[in-house]
C-alpha cells in the first residue's frame, strides 16, 4: 500500500474495532483484523461498479478468511447489498466513514484529537463543504444500525483514536 492516508484510515477504523469489540465482548483481533483488511483493494482498484470491494473479498476468499469477515467487509458497501447481519458487520459500517471523519477533524484541532467532544464532531457533520467526500447518512444510519447512541458512538470512536494518535498523526499540532 502506498497510500500514507489510506494506511492511516485502515488502522483508525482498525482502532474502532477494537473498541467496539471490547464493548461488545468479542474476538478483538478478528475484529481488528476486519478493520485492517476491509478496504485492501480500494488503491488498486477504486471503482465501485467493478472493483472495491470485489477484490479484496476474491483475495480473502482465497486465503480462507472465515465467511463472517467477508460478509463484513461486503456489507461496508452498501452498492454491494449485502445485509449486515452480525454486531461484526454493523460495527464495520458504522466506523468505517465516521473514523475517517473524526480523524479529519482532529487535522484542523490545534490540539488534535486531545480534548474532542461529540458536540464538535457533530458541529462539523453540519458543514457540508469539511470533509464532503464522507457521506452523512451513511454516518448517521451506522450508530441507528448498530443501535448505540450517536453521542456514544462518537465518544468511543474519538477515544479508540486518542489511544493510537501518535500513530495515526492526531496528536498536537506544533507552533
Amino acid at each position: 500500500m502506498s497510500s500514507e492516508t489510506l494506511r492511516r484510515h485502515l488502522l483508525g477504523v482498525e482502532a474502532s474495532m477494537r473498541a467496539y469489540a471490547r464493548r461488545f465482548g468479542e474476538d478483538e483481533e478478528r475484529w481488528a483484523v476486519t478493520g485492517l483488511v476491509h478496504d485492501l483493494d480500494y488503491e488498486r482498484h477504486p471503482d465501485l461498479e467493478t472493483g472495491h470491494p470485489r477484490y479484496a473479498l476474491a483475495e480473502l476468499r482465497e486465503r480462507g478468511y472465515p465467511e463472517e469477515i467477508l460478509d463484513a467487509v461486503a456489507g461496508h458497501a452498501d452498492y454491494m447489498g449485502v445485509p449486515r447481519r452480525t454486531p461484526l458487520a454493523r460495527s464495520l459500517y458504522a466506523v468505517d466513514e465516521l473514523s475517517g471523519f473524526v480523524a479529519a477533524c482532529a487535522m484542523v484541532r490545534p490540539t488534535g484529537i486531545d480534548g474532542m467532544k461529540p458536540k464538535s464532531v457533530k458541529k462539523k457533520l453540519k458543514t457540508p463543504a469539511f470533509a464532503a467526500a464522507v457521506d452523512r447518512e451513511q454516518v448517521t444510519r451506522g450508530a441507528a444500525e448498530l443501535g448505540v447512541d450517536f453521542d456514544e458512538h462518537l465518544t468511543v470512536v474519538i477515544g479508540a483514536l486518542e489511544e493510537r494518535k501518535d500513530e495515526l498523526g492526531l496528536g498536537p499540532r506544533a507552533g
